[in-house]
C-alpha cells in the first residue's frame, strides 16, 4: 500500500535519484583513480613508445605554439596597460614591469597556458580516443595483445608533462615582450628602470614554482582528455559529449589545483 501512496512516491523518487547520482559519482572517481594508477605504472614499464611520444609532443606542444604566443603577448600588453593606469594614481609607473612579470611567473603563465592547451590539445585527445573507442579500434588493440593504456595514454600523458612547462616558459617570455612593448614603447616608461625593477622583484623561485604548476597542469589536461575519450560511448554524440566534458573538467581541475599548489608553495 505504501508504494502506491502518492505522498510517498515523490520523496522516494528523489531519494532513489540521489542514490543513483551518488553511486555513479563514486564509480566515476574509482574508475578515474584506477586509470591514473595504471597510467603511472605503464610509464615505467617497457616497451617505451618513443616515436608515438614524440608525435604526441608535437601535437601538444608545437600545435599549441600559435595560441600560446598570441595569448601571452596580449596578456602582458593588457596587464601593462591596466597596471600603468592604476600605478599612475600614485606616480609608480616604474613598477608596471615587475608587477606583470611577477604575475606572469607565478599565476598567469601556467594557468592560462594550461587552459589554452586544454581547449586545443585536450579536446583533440578526447576526440581522437573517443573516435577510436566507438569505432572499436581500442578493442582491436586487445586482440593484438597491445595494452591500450600503454600505447595510447602514456605517450600523451608524458607529452603533457614535458610540453606544457615549456609552453609556460614561452608564455612568460612573450608576455614580457608584450608588457615591454606597451610600457616602454607606448607609455614611455624608462627602459633602464623598467628592467631593473623586474630584476629586483622577480626571483628565480617564482619562475620555478610556475613551471612546477605547469607540470601538474599538463598531466591533468592530458589525463582527463585521455580518460573521457577512452570511456566514450554512444557514437558521434558520445564523442562530442566526451570532448566537451574533458575541456570543462580539465579547466575546473586546473583552477582547483592552482589554488592547492599556491597554498603549498607560498604559505
Amino acid at each position: 500500500m505504501s508504494d502506491s501512496n502518492p505522498l510517498l512516491s515523490k520523496p522516494k523518487a528523489w531519494v532513489e535519484s540521489l542514490g543513483a547520482v551518488s553511486i555513479a559519482g563514486v564509480e566515476s572517481v574509482g574508475r578515474a583513480s584506477q586509470f591514473l594508477i595504471e597510467t603511472l605504472i605503464w610509464c615505467l614499464r617497457p616497451p617505451y613508445r618513443v616515436k608515438i611520444t614524440l608525435s604526441a609532443m608535437e601535437f601538444v606542444g608545437v600545435g599549441s605554439l600559435f595560441i600560446v604566443v598570441l595569448t601571452g603577448f596580449f596578456t602582458g600588453a593588457v596587464f601593462a596597460l591596466q597596471g600603468a593606469t592604476a600605478f599612475k594614481l600614485f606616480n609608480a609607473e616604474s613598477l608596471v614591469g615587475s608587477t606583470v612579470a611577477l604575475s606572469l611567473a607565478r599565476e598567469l603563465a601556467p594557468v592560462l597556458t594550461g587552459l589554452m592547451v586544454s581547449g586545443r590539445a585536450g579536446s583533440g585527445i578526447a576526440t581522437e580516443l573517443g573516435t577510436m573507442r566507438v569505432t572499436e579500434q581500442i578493442d582491436a588493440l586487445y586482440t593484438m595483445a597491445v595494452n591500450p593504456i600503454q600505447y595510447l595514454v602514456v605517450p600523451r600523458f608524458i607529452a603533457g608533462l614535458v610540453m606544457v612547462p615549456l609552453l609556460t616558459a614561452l608564455f612568460n617570455l612573450v608576455g614580457m615582450v608584450g608588457c615591454y612593448s606597451v610600457g616602454v614603447g607606448i607609455l614611455q616608461i624608462d627602459e633602464g628602470v623598467f628592467m631593473e625593477k623586474v630584476k629586483w622583484f622577480v626571483e628565480p623561485s617564482d619562475l620555478y614554482n610556475g613551471l612546477i604548476k605547469a607540470f601538474f597542469f599538463g598531466g591533468i589536461l592530458t589525463l582527463v582528455g585521455c580518460y573521457k575519450g577512452y570511456y566514450a560511448s554512444g557514437g558521434a554524440r558520445g564523442v562530442g559529449l566526451a570532448t566537451t566534458q574533458s575541456v570543462v573538467i580539465s579547466s575546473v581541475l586546473i583552477l582547483a589545483a592552482d589554488y592547492v599548489l599556491t597554498a603549498m608553495m607560498f604559505s
